[in-house]
């Protein structure tokens, strides 16, 4: 009987052991002790695809904060959201991608690590904590300009989403000029438009080209460019 114990109490521990194991292993999304966020979700019918890799990830464009109303609060990956910490949300970036985030508004530049979603409003790609918004001097005005530069080397990107879009990062080009004058006009209003705008040069050429983005699936690159596209003549996308 002492032993028929014994067998039984073993056998329960390893079922309990194997039970914790699978609930810390990268089933859904979860390894140690938080999401890595690389799997499809949906918000407001809308289907994001995050980024399986950040590796030489840039985007420009605007930025907001968050802060006392979701403080305490758990955030996309699990964890409880502290305004005074260097993180942030973003729609596609892994979670734990560390970023540079540069205010092109006043030069004043923070780092940040992704630890939640966000933020669903047009317009804007990133949402700071409080204590990264204090940092690039932006907690008055609400919003500021900014360049996204990611910190992470190594990985691949996932080339293709489960629907066939192709994933990385896109640009529709607009216009080319030979005068820089004229390019940066054009990026300028762009930019007041809501628009991440750059002046692209490539080598042997005395070109400015100027590219709309980066936009990270090949599907919103070419929406924009056909939205576009009764106004600017000749648009087409182009995959960096």
């Amino acid at each position: 009987m002492l032993n028929i114990r014994r067998s039984l109490f073993v056998l329960v521990c390893l079922f309990v052991a194997a039970a914790l194991v699978g609930g810390c292993s990268s089933k859904n999304g979860y390894q140690n002790g938080r999401y890595r966020g690389t799997k499809a979700y949906t918000v407001r019918g809308k289907t994001y695809y995050p980024l399986q890799s950040a590796r030489n990830f840039v985007e420009t464009g605007v930025a907001s904060w968050y802060g006392p109303g979701f403080h305490g609060k758990t955030t996309s990956n699990g964890e409880r959201y502290n305004q005074n910490a260097m993180t942030a949300a973003h729609k596609l970036l892994p979670f734990g991608t560390r970023l540079k985030v540069i205010n092109l508004d006043n030069g004043r530049t923070t780092e940040v690590r992704i630890n939640d979603r966000g933020p669903f409003v047009d317009s804007r790609i990133i949402d700071l904590s409080r204590a990264a918004a204090r940092d690039l001097g932006m907690i008055g005005k609400g919003t500021a300009r900014v360049r996204l530069v990611s910190l992470e080397r190594g990985g691949e990107p996932s080339l293709f989403t489960p629907d066939g879009d192709m994933l990385g990062l896109f640009y529709v080009q607009i216009g080319s000029f030979r005068e820089r004058p004229r390019a940066v006009n054009l990026a300028d209003f762009m930019r007041t438009q809501g628009y991440g705008c750059r002046i692209a040069r490539h080598d042997g050429n005395d070109l400015n080209f100027v590219q709309l983005g980066p936009y990270h699936s090949r599907s919103i690159a070419e929406k924009t460019a056909r939205s576009l596209s009764l106004r600017y003549r000749g648009l087409f996308v182009i995959a960096e």
